[in-house]
């Protein structure tokens, strides 16, 4: 018994000290904080394990609540469903007015939940602004611009700052998120992001294919960054945070201390500020009377994009996911987990679904999680009897 104590103990230190010089780490904080914690992957309240840079907010706006204010109930389909993936938080705007609010699980309105993937579609709103300002001259613009480090890599000089909002850059990377041993974990827990990303090779020329990967995000980000001469977090305070008046201030993990925000992830804010970016794009950018995005951006992102002339993937725009063949047309915010800001824009409808478990939908040729057509489609009912109640 001795003898395979230390044997266990011998290969323990022997497997650290291999993780240690392959620099893969990180795994031990990523098991700490997943398995140690009886998950399977990252959660929604993570935040309080990161360090985080706020996003300020300046003087909230409120939302303004319908009439007919939960007076609606919820179908039983959905409530079903709400249930079955562990939701924490369910919203829907209809015409700029909250018509329905729902917290489980002891959460509530002021409760930060990790919005996991959606940042992406903030940092693509980030790089329209920047766009507008002058800071980046298009989508076309070679990312070698930004980042030199990729000068003398054939494939990456192919790749526009648009490829990588729109998934269509030749990175190689490995989007696993229930691995422990891959480019996203090691992004996601460990340090030295910027040193990471920087050393993620292009293995194929960038604009012919649609491939869904967080490191385009993560290098976007960083250009973005660059660009700007700002930090992601203070640039999103700035431009869309404070005008939009958000109820809260939020949080966006880093690497380290004073390190570098997560790009593809991590926005930890309240459900009605996230309801907030879903509305801005459905009012094409415009918000207060201000035009806080310029409103041909927010139409190239939120419908599929066209490459070489030819639609070739009917579910992604720029840094958001798309689906026009349903009936009404809707495009979406995504998040590991089942995160979601759903915009339906012939119904004037934002749907904000938050909580720990999604279901898996493998038609690519639709918006992640079979759960997101039960939001839509279960809140099109109810949506039917609103301006009926009394």
């Amino acid at each position: 018994m001795k003898k395979v104590f230390l044997g266990i103990v011998a290969l323990s230190l022997i497997v650290s000290l291999i993780l240690y010089a392959t620099g893969n780490d990180y795994i031990f904080k990523a098991a700490r904080l997943t398995y140690l914690h009886g998950k399977a992957t990252a959660s929604i309240d993570d935040y309080r394990y990161f360090d985080t840079r706020v996003i300020k907010t300046g003087i909230p706006q409120p939302w303004k609540y319908h009439k007919n204010f939960n007076k609606t109930p919820l179908t039983n389909t959905l409530q079903e469903k709400l249930m079955d993936l562990k939701t924490t938080g369910f919203l829907v705007v209809m015409g700029g007015e909250i018509i329905t609010e729902k917290y489980f699980d002891g959460y509530s309105d002021s409760s930060l939940t990790n919005s996991f993937s959606m940042a992406k579609t903030f940092v693509t709103m980030l790089l329209g602004k920047a766009i507008e300002e002058g800071y980046i001259d298009s989508l076309r613009q070679p990312i070698t611009d930004f980042l030199p480090e990729y000068v003398d890599d054939s494939m990456a000089k192919t790749c526009t700052v648009g490829d990588l909002s729109a998934m269509t850059s030749g990175l190689e990377w490995e989007e696993e998120y229930y691995l422990p041993l891959n480019e996203t974990a090691k992004s996601y827990y460990g340090e030295h992001l910027e040193k990471q990303l920087l050393e993620t090779k292009f293995n194929t020329i960038s604009s012919e294919t649609f491939k869904y990967k967080s490191g385009n995000t993560g290098l976007l980000g960083l250009v973005v960054s660059r660009a700007t001469g700002k930090s992601l977090s203070d640039y999103l305070s700035e431009k869309f945070w404070t005008p939009l008046g958000m109820e809260s201030s939020a949080l966006w993990s880093l690497d380290d201390e004073d390190g570098l925000e997560k790009a593809f992830c991590c926005v930890s804010a309240h459900l009605r500020d996230f309801a907030k970016m879903g509305q801005l794009l459905l009012q094409h950018g415009r918000w207060d009377g201000r035009q806080l995005l310029d409103s041909a951006f927010v139409d190239k992102m939120t419908h599929p994009n066209s490459l070489n002339g030819k639609i070739k993937n009917p579910v992604y725009g720029y840094g958001i996911w798309t689906d026009y063949n349903h009936n009404p047309p809707i495009y979406a915010m995504v998040g590991l987990l089942g995160q979601r800001v759903i915009c339906i824009p012939s119904e004037n409808i934002i749907i904000v679904r938050t909580g720990a478990k999604s279901e898996k939908n493998n038609n690519t040729n639709t918006i992640p999680g079979v759960e997101t057509y039960v939001w839509v489609n279960e809140t099109l009912k109810m949506a039917d009897n609103y301006n009926n109640k009394k």
